[in-house]
């Protein structure tokens, strides 16, 4: 795929690449990655820079006692690379997943930090994407030394409903694995485990074949007691 057709597939992309230097428009590479890949690794050396141009990826942290925990999940137009190149920092710190096939707009790292050196409007557009997720990591920073796992598991239930648009006399069911939840929502799989019991419990969700399902009048109920619960904590 040219640039050329890629600026016709993704017009979105136009402002970022408007004022691309000569010399790098003969180095970049545009690739298609799969869903499920490892774009890279936590302490992975890096040598690149990207622009994410279509399809969704998650960041996620890995630690040495084998927890996983999703960070964010970005959809386009997003990078690869920036805070770790940004940073001065040889190696990632963090890990990067595509979630949907991605095309990307790849270039060697020591181009892109000659890029942002001659293009305020490239290097606007960058920092001012590292800025949002800076202000929505540190809005939300501090939730969970206030707020119970529970809190956390019936948020995360509600938005998925709503994503899905539940309406009355319907049921949702959440068709992801204990792991992937406990990665989504930064908790381990046993608080997670020990959450849903008690929801169950007390009859806010159901549970089919493992599977966590909520049907519209429970939906309404889990958000009575999350009113309830933040309520509590003012």
């Amino acid at each position: 795929m040219s640039l050329e057709e890629l600026l016709i597939k993704v017009p979105e992309l136009y402002p970022y690449i408007e004022n691309m230097p000569v010399s790098i428009k003969d180095k970049y590479v545009i690739k298609t990655i799969p869903a499920g890949t490892l774009v890279h690794q936590k302490n992975d050396e890096l040598n690149y820079f990207a622009i994410v141009c279509t399809g969704e990826h998650r960041v996620i942290n890995e630690f040495e006692n084998g927890n996983i925990f999703m960070i964010e999940k970005n959809e386009p137009i997003d990078f690869i690379g920036e805070v770790t190149i940004l940073a001065g920092m040889p190696t990632t710190s963090v890990t990067i997943e595509t979630l949907t096939d991605c095309i990307v707009l790849q270039i060697p790292r020591e181009d892109f930090e000659y890029w942002i050196t001659v293009d305020n409007q490239f290097l606007r557009l960058v920092s001012q994407k590292v800025a949002y997720k800076l202000y929505r990591s540190s809005y939300n920073r501090g939730a969970k030394l206030f707020y119970p796992a529970i809190f956390f598991l019936m948020e995360y239930i509600v938005q998925y409903a709503k994503t899905k648009n539940i309406q009355k006399g319907q049921q949702i069911t959440i068709h992801k694995t204990r792991e992937v939840l406990s990665e989504e929502m930064c908790m381990t799989t046993k608080t997670l485990n020990r959450s849903v019991k008690k929801l169950k419990e007390q009859g806010l969700i159901c549970i089919h074949k493992g599977k966590i399902c909520i049907q519209y009048t429970q939906y309404e109920t889990l958000l009575k007691e999350m009113h309830h619960i933040l309520k509590q904590t003012i």
